[in-house]
């Protein structure tokens, strides 16, 4: 199956990808155009069923240095961008109060 759903409006032969958004917390923006966002999810656990909290690290393009350390944001995948690099900032949902 393919990622790529073509658009009837558009006559050109374009098609437009779906790409996975997440949302999570920017733990470190100390680098140039970079953040760490954590995103957590909660899940059953395979044998137990108990409910258990996994986290997950993504290294996320920051173009103008929106997101701050604390902030709650969303993230998109995009092309590869570095090594690690695999997601874009979309959004910053929610902002930290503390005196950055």
């Amino acid at each position: 199956m393919s990622a790529e759903i073509s658009t009837p409006s558009a006559g050109k032969g374009k098609a437009v990808r779906h790409r996975q958004e997440k949302i999570g917390v920017v733990t470190s923006a100390k680098m140039k155009k970079t953040i760490v966002v954590e995103v957590r999810r909660r899940v059953p656990h395979p044998v137990y069923k108990r409910i258990i909290t996994k986290r997950s690290k993504f290294m996320a393009h920051d173009e103008h240095g929106k997101a701050h350390e604390g902030d709650m944001v969303r993230i998109v995948e995009s092309r590869p961008l570095s090594k690690n690099k695999r997601w874009s900032l979309k959004e910053v949902i929610r902002t930290t109060t503390t005196g950055v």
